[in-house]
């Protein structure tokens, strides 16, 4: 029998694994985070340049139960103590997808508890709360990770307007093919952003794209392939590379953009509240100048900590407690989307 919302707590296990991490989490009212479990598949992956699905899922296989038991022993509590069990059911890689989703599937049959999908990104927008206990929508994010750039004003908690998205390449893939290209390697996010506080931001003027029918639109493939250029220039003329210089220079038309996409709309909603999440929100160049750009503006600025920006599970509990008190609930014919778009 499902419980009701009308108890005053509600607790909630949440899983994640849509991509190389396998998470599981325990969220009270979906800020207060009981346990947070992640088993990353980094070092795994690292060897081939990025994530192999299909190692994803059998090492997201192996490790789920554990990981799931894990988190319920950290929080002191059993299934049964459990309101509903969330999972992550897309956008991202769909056999990594499927072993979250059928795990969550079968703890709501064998249990009773009440099934709830989230959406991945939902998800990173969500961790904002457990972190900035004060924040309440209204709100404008800026969603930047491996596989999304989003623009996104938050109407009410689990009600999203997309401004923007990026026309081709996301930030966070951006910055692994350039990685790879300067030879820093995978995963490129922390690897440029470390690099780059040794080298010179503005020693090579990269472009920065804009999409004229679409002001919040971001584009950072004609990026990535001026670096290429230039690389590849450098090497036939027997120029000696900076990578350092190349790395800082490409970080800083990345912020610029997003920088600016980001304040534009903030300006033109109306909103004095902007909020970033996913894994590029972690980057300590983005960070400082959105920091100062909100300041000067009088707008109040909000970022969950470098483990809340990389996928995890506690994320998706507190985007699950809000679904919950709405009243989602799914059937146990849930399944993987890998191209689930936000509102859906």
């Amino acid at each position: 029998m499902e419980k009701t919302c009308e108890k005053e707590d509600i607790t909630i296990l949440a899983i994640e694994s849509s991509c190389d991490e396998t998470a599981a989490a325990v969220v009270r009212n979906g800020r207060e985070v009981l346990s947070n479990m992640i088993s990353s598949q980094i070092d795994l992956h690292t060897i081939y340049g990025g994530v192999v699905p299909e190692i994803a899922s059998r090492k997201h296989i192996e490790r789920i139960n554990q990981v799931i038991g894990e988190a319920l022993q950290a929080a002191g509590m059993t299934l049964r103590e459990m309101d509903a069990v969330a999972v992550t059911y897309g956008p991202g890689l769909v056999g990594p997808l499927l072993v979250g989703v059928s795990a969550a599937k079968a703890i709501s049959f064998a249990s009773g508890i009440p099934l709830i999908g989230v959406h991945h990104i939902e998800g990173h927008i969500s961790a904002n709360y457990i972190e900035n206990k004060e924040l309440e929508p209204p709100f404008v994010c800026l969603v930047v990770s491996g596989g999304h750039s989003h623009l996104v004003r938050v109407t009410d908690y689990g009600e999203y307007e997309i401004l923007g998205r990026t026309r081709d390449d996301a930030a966070g893939e951006a910055f692994d093919k350039v990685a790879r290209a300067i030879g820093l390697g995978y995963p490129g996010g922390p690897k440029i952003d470390k690099v780059s506080k040794e080298g010179n931001p503005d020693a090579i003027q990269f472009p920065r794209a804009k999409v004229a029918d679409a002001v919040y639109d971001f584009s950072f493939s004609g990026l990535k392939s001026a670096v290429l250029n230039y690389l590849n220039s450098c090497e036939m003329k027997g120029i000696e590379i900076c990578q350092a210089d190349v790395a800082a220079s490409f970080q800083k038309a990345v912020v610029d953009v997003l920088v600016e996409h980001s304040m534009q709309a903030v300006q033109e909603c109306g909103i004095n509240k902007f909020a970033i999440a996913g894994g590029v929100a972690s980057n300590t160049a983005l960070r400082s100048a959105l920091e100062k750009e909100c300041a000067q503006r009088g707008i109040s600025f909000f970022h969950p900590s470098p483990i809340m920006c990389t996928d995890n599970a506690a994320m998706i509990g507190a985007a699950a407690y809000y679904e919950y008190r709405k009243g989602v609930r799914h059937g146990y014919d849930l399944n993987a989307v890998p191209n689930l778009k936000l509102g859906d």
